[in-house]
Parts: structure tokens; C-alpha cells; sequence
């Protein structure tokens, strides 16, 4: 029997708010063993992530309070440990991989300054020596021309790229466990498979055990030795991979089991009215060198795209991290500059319109973003947030009226309108994500560039958002630009897809045919990406 390295045991867990303790964690108690991977799997807000960040001890003292319960790790209870014993754990001996990497990666310091921090303070070792094991690193988790992103700071680089700067800070210490919160939530399925197999062959070599947390039961089902099922704060539960997938007890297992996006979307009407014509778009970025900083070449992160997208249609743009998925959506929706057209109810160039021009059109065109915990105010209450839109363009609204709104909108996304003068860090990464999206929808917009809407949400709900998207589109006869690396989701959701690679489209057609017979290579690497994860 392998040697147990970690154990919860009956771990209770309050959050105070306004001085009233609420439950988080009932009784939550399971083992890790050495050199096993542990997934433990819920819904949003679950428990999940409140279980793994009160293994470090990260919780906030003042709000969490350990009612009962231990946790025992290196023969010592880590609730009774001073903050001088648990430094000296964090990062070393146990290494945590977060979910949102923007708010947990230093916006003023460079990626070459935040991973050699952790090698200095745990290892001693110097900015020259540890240069060379930064750069391997950043290799060994997909980091493209990593000499060159060294003096990069995180917002110069994209979700993906973040997520892999985020997992090389948490293994190059080679931890004894490692904890992985939804680690490939930013990550495109090709190099979702390469950082799998990277963890998973680290665990092999040093013995490493693994407790990763994630929605996404095809990691689990490739990636896992043992499962936990965890629900509102309890352990559901528990046992071999093989036994919970194909034997599951419970009936919320079962149901977490039978979670799917879904069928293939309906058939647009046949005399649908186009709603954007893009043709021969282009976002190229230059590159300036020298004392005069002349420009000596161009990042093309989109080149010569052109489409078009019919009312009531969904057009699933996929491709890998930093193959110009985003920079697509952003620049139709004028975020970023860009080259080309962009007709919009076919009078609007969107390109060429003045900001004047523009302003109106804006309730139409609205953006879900691919990091919710980014994309939300930090100092506005839920409900502030939400309406924030209302207020701009809907000022004759009493607040009576853009309460009910709110309240209207919470409930399209299924969050209880009670959250509602909660702010942003009270909430988990798949309830942050659903207040971005009611925050799109409660301007009932005509056109909605969705940028990994889904990402952050268990399969259950992921469900739940799917279905919401396409009743609102068959009800408003919406478009969406569904841009995703969840193949699954994009099945589910589109009627025609384009494949990004390097800022060109390799392949558009009807998202049915692409998905069932692909023609170009990268896209039939895509999906064998998603057939087999490991």
C-alpha cells in the first residue's frame, strides 16, 4: 500500500460575512498517497478550490474560519502551523497551480523575475544561475521562442501562455505534491495534452503525488488514479477512476457522469438576414528595433480573414493558444485596431466608424471575456456590475427597474439574485464567469463575441449555459462568435466553425463536417487532442 503523504480529515470551514458565519466545508475528508493523482470533481462552488487553497492555508484568517477537522501533511497538522513553518512549504513542497493566472501573476515584474523568485527563495540560487533553469522550464510547458518572453511582463502574453508561465512557477521546485486547480482551463486541447503529459511523467519520475482539481471528466477519466466527488461542501464520493466512471453510486455522481454540451445546434432560418460580413481582416502588430524604434517586421495575429455570420447563427473559431482567436473577436468588436471590413446590419462598418459612431452601436456588440476574475471591477458589488451597462444606455431607467433587470439577469445565468451586493472575490472562478455573462445579456444584444464563455464551468453547468445561449439566440434570433479550445462546447453550440493556426484560417466550412471529417492536418490534430487528452 503506498504511503499516505496527505491526509484531510472531517475538515469543517466557515467564510464570516457581516459577522455571520456561513458552511463552506461539511466534514470533507479524503487521502493523498505518494506518486498517485488524485482529481477531485464538482460543480461550481462546490468546494473544490476552498478545499485545495485551505491545504497552503491561503484563505483569508479574518473571513475563513477551521471550525474542526486537520490537515496532516509531513506528520504535522498544517492548521496549527505558524506562517514561518508553511513558507517554507509553499513552493517547495507542495506547489500550487492556480485557476485564474492574471490575478495571481505580478503585473510590474517580469516573467523572468517572477520564476526565478521562487528559486531564490527556496533554493538560493542567483538571477545568472537560475536563468538557465527558467529557460528550461518555460520549454518543457510550451512557451514559443522562451528567450525572447523573458523580459515579458503577463499582459504581453495570452491566457494560455499565462496558465503555462503559471504551471512552470509551480513545478520547478519539483514539489512532493503538487495541487492543480482547473490547470488547463486557459490552455487550447493540443497543449492541454502536452502539459498533462508533462504533470503526469513529473509524477512518474519524482514520485510526485498530484490532487487535481476539474469540470473536465475526459482529463479525469485519462489523467486520474482515484476520484472525489464533492457537492456543496461535502464529500459525495470517492474511489478508483474505473469504479466511478462506470459503477457511480450517488445520483449527483450520475448526473455529473451524463453531463454533455449537447446536440449539435437547429438549422437557421432559410431567409435569415446576414448581420456581419467580415472580409480580408487583418490585426498585425509590428515589431521596433533600435535607437529610433523603426519598425522591422509584424506579429500578423490575424491575416486576411474574411466571413460571414446570419442572424440566429454561431459561427465556433478554434485553434491553439495564441493562433489569433481573441485578437479576432477583439478587433470586430473594435477593441484593437485593424485592417479590412467589418459590416455590421449591412450599413455599419465597424472599422471605419468614429467612437461617436461607434457608442450606439455598442449595446448590440457586446463581449464575454475569457477571464472573468480580470474582466470584473474588484470595487463594484455584483449587482453594480451588471447594471453598469443599463447606466450607460438606459440612463430613463428608475432603479427600481434596473434592480428587477439584474435580479432578471442573475436568474437567465442561475446564480441566486440574493449574491447580488456580494463583490467578485467572494465567488468561485465558474460563478465569476457567470456574471460576466449576465452582464452581456442583460443589454439583449444583437451580436455576442463570446471568448471561452465556458472555460471556468463544470460540464453540468457548461450544460446549463449552452442551453441558455441557444433558447436566447433562437428567441432573438442572436449571433455569436463562439471562440473556444472545448471542442465539445463548440460542437454543441455552432453551425459554421473557422480553424486558426498562426493567425490564418486553415479551415471554415460547417462545423458538423469539420468535426466529422476534417481535412487539414492541424485540425485532425485537434480533435485527436480531444479523443485522447494523455
Amino acid at each position: 500500500m503506498p504511503e499516505s503523504i496527505l491526509h484531510v480529515n472531517d475538515l469543517h470551514l466557515s467564510f464570516t460575512h457581516e459577522g455571520t458565519p456561513k458552511p463552506v466545508l461539511q466534514g470533507v475528508s479524503f487521502e493523498v498517497f505518494a506518486g498517485e493523482v488524485l482529481a477531485v470533481v464538482g460543480e461550481s462552488g462546490s468546494g473544490k478550490s476552498v478545499t485545495a487553497q485551505s491545504i497552503m492555508r491561503l484563505l483569508n484568517p479574518d473571513t475563513a474560519c477551521y471550525e474542526k477537522g486537520e490537515i496532516i501533511f509531513a506528520g504535522q497538522n498544517l492548521l496549527n502551523q505558524s506562517e514561518k513553518v508553511l513558507a517554507g512549504y509553499r513552493g517547495r513542497r507542495i506547489g500550487m497551480i492556480f485557476q485564474e493566472p492574471m490575478s495571481s501573476l505580478n503585473p510590474l515584474h517580469s516573467i523572468e523575475k517572477q520564476l526565478a523568485e521562487v528559486l531564490f527563495l527556496h533554493k538560493g540560487l542567483s538571477k545568472v544561475k537560475a536563468r538557465p533553469v527558467v529557460l528550461e522550464w518555460l520549454n518543457r510547458v510550451g512557451i514559443r521562442s522562451p528567450e525572447q518572453r523573458l523580459s515579458a511582463l503577463p499582459h504581453q502574453l495570452s491566457g494560455g501562455e499565462r496558465q503555462r508561465v503559471m504551471i512552470a512557477m509551480a513545478l520547478i521546485n519539483e514539489p512532493d505534491i503538487l495541487i492543480a486547480d482547473e490547470p488547463t482551463t486557459a490552455l487550447d486541447v493540443t497543449v492541454q495534452a502536452q502539459i498533462l503529459r508533462l504533470i503526469k511523467d513529473l509524477q512518474v519520475d519524482l514520485g510526485m503525488a498530484v490532487v487535481f482539481i476539474t469540470h473536465d471528466l475526459h482529463i479525469v477519466r485519462a489523467l486520474a488514479d482515484r476520484v472525489v466527488i464533492m457537492h456543496r461542501g461535502q464529500v459525495v464520493e470517492a474511489g478508483a477512476t474505473d469504479e466511478i466512471f462506470n459503477r457511480p453510486q450517488k445520483a449527483y455522481t450520475q448526473m455529473l457522469m451524463a453531463a454533455d454540451p449537447g446536440d449539435p445546434p437547429e438549422s437557421i432560418r432559410e431567409n435569415a438576414a446576414t448581420l456581419l460580413n467580415v472580409s480580408h481582416i487583418r490585426t498585425w502588430f509590428p515589431i521596433k528595433k533600435g535607437v529610433f524604434k523603426r519598425v522591422v517586421d509584424h506579429v500578423k495575429a490575424v491575416d486576411d480573414i474574411s466571413f460571414v455570420l446570419r442572424e440566429g447563427e454561431t459561427l465556433g473559431v478554434v485553434g491553439e493558444s495564441g493562433s489569433g482567436k481573441t485578437t479576432l473577436g477583439r478587433s470586430i468588436a473594435r477593441l484593437l485596431e485593424a485592417e479590412g471590413k467589418a459590416v455590421y446590419a449591412q450599413n455599419h462598418d465597424l472599422l471605419s466608424l468614429s467612437a461617436r459612431e461607434l457608442k450606439p452601436l455598442r449595446r448590440e456588440i457586446q463581449v464575454i471575456f475569457q477571464d472573468p476574475y480580470a474582466s470584473l471591477s474588484p470595487r463594484m458589488s455584483i449587482a453594480e456590475i451588471i447594471a453598469e451597462g443599463l447606466r450607460v444606455h438606459e440612463p430613463q431607467l428608475s432603479r427600481d427597474q434596473v434592480e428587477e433587470k439584474v435580479i432578471e439577469a442573475l436568474e437567465q445565468v442561475q446564480l441566486d439574485p440574493a449574491v447580488r451586493h456580494r463583490y467578485p472575490n467572494e465567488f468561485s472562478g465558474g460563478q465569476r464567469q457567470r456574471v460576466a455573462i449576465a452582464r452581456a445579456l442583460i443589454l439583449k444584444p444583437r451580436l455576442l463575441i463570446l471568448d471561452e464563455p465556458t472555460s471556468a464551468l463544470d460540464r453540468a453547468v457548461q450544460r446549463e449555459v449552452v442551453i441558455l445561449l441557444k433558447s436566447l439566440q433562437r428567441e432573438h434570433q442572436l449571433g455569436y462568435i463562439f471562440i473556444s479550445h472545448d471542442l465539445d462546447v463548440v460542437r454543441a453550440m455552432s453551425h459554421q466553425m473557422l480553424v486558426m493556426q498562426a493567425g490564418r484560417v486553415v479551415e471554415a466550412g460547417e462545423a458538423t463536417s469539420i468535426m466529422t471529417a476534417p481535412q487539414h492536418q492541424y485540425t485532425q490534430k485537434l480533435l485527436r487532442a480531444v479523443n485522447e487528452p494523455l
